[in-house]
C-alpha cells in the first residue's frame, strides 16, 4: 500500500471527536509513515494548550497558527496527519491539503457528542448547548468536508482498527483518479 501512495501524505479531516488522532496513528503504523497531530504541534510550538490559545488569541489567532503549521507539515512526505476540525474553514488550507490524499471521517452528531460529553479541552464546546453547537458546526463545515478525496462514515461500535482498514481498502480507488489530476 505505501508503494501505491508513493510517499503522499494522508490528511484526516472531520469534526472533533470522530477519531482522527486514534485512526491516524494506526494508519501511520500500517503504512510505515510518521504521524502528526496538528493540534499537538500547535500546542508545542505555542507552549500553551489549545484552550489557552483560544482564550488569549481567539479563534482567529488559533486558525492562523493552524495554517502556519499545515504549511510546514505539507513540505514533508510519508506522514499521516490528523487535523483540527476547523482546518477546512480557511481556503488557503485547501491548497496545502491538496498536496496529499484527504480522508473525511464523518460521524453522526449524537456519536460525536457522546464521545466528547466529558471532554473539557474543546474550546468550541464551552457552550450552554454543546450538542446544538456541534450540529451547527457540522452544518457549517459539511460542504467543505465533502471536498475530501475519500469519505469514511464512522458508526457507533466501529473500532479504530476497522476504520483504518476501511480507509486502506478504499485508497486504491481514489489513487487512480488522483494520479490523473496531477
Amino acid at each position: 500500500m505505501s508503494s501505491l501512495l508513493q510517499g503522499v501524505n494522508l490528511y484526516l479531516i472531520g469534526m472533533m471527536g470522530v477519531g482522527k488522532t486514534t485512526v491516524g496513528r494506526l494508519l501511520a503504523k500500517q503504512l510505515g509513515y510518521g504521524f502528526v497531530d496538528t493540534d499537538d504541534v500547535i500546542a508545542q510550538a505555542a507552549g500553551k494548550s489549545i484552550n489557552q490559545i483560544f482564550g488569549e488569541e481567539g479563534e482567529a489567532g488559533f486558525r492562523q497558527l493552524e495554517s502556519d503549521v499545515l504549511s510546514q507539515v505539507c513540505a514533508f512526505t510519508k506522514l499521516t496527519i490528523a487535523t483540527g476540525g476547523g482546518i477546512v474553514l480557511r481556503r488557503e488550507n485547501w491548497g496545502y491539503l491538496h498536496h496529499g490524499l484527504i480522508v473525511w471521517l464523518d460521524a453522526p452528531v449524537e456519536l460525536i457528542y457522546s464521545r466528547l460529553a466529558e471532554d473539557t479541552t474543546r474550546p468550541l464546546l464551552q457552550d450552554a448547548n454543546p450538542q446544538q453547537k456541534l450540529r451547527s458546526l457540522l452544518e457549517q463545515r459539511q460542504g467543505l468536508y465533502s471536498q475530501a478525496d475519500l469519505k469514511i462514515t464512522v458508526q457507533a461500535g466501529d473500532t479504530p482498527e476497522e476504520i483504518a482498514t476501511r480507509i486502506l481498502e478504499a485508497i486504491p480507488s481514489v489513487l487512480k483518479t488522483q494520479v490523473s489530476h496531477n
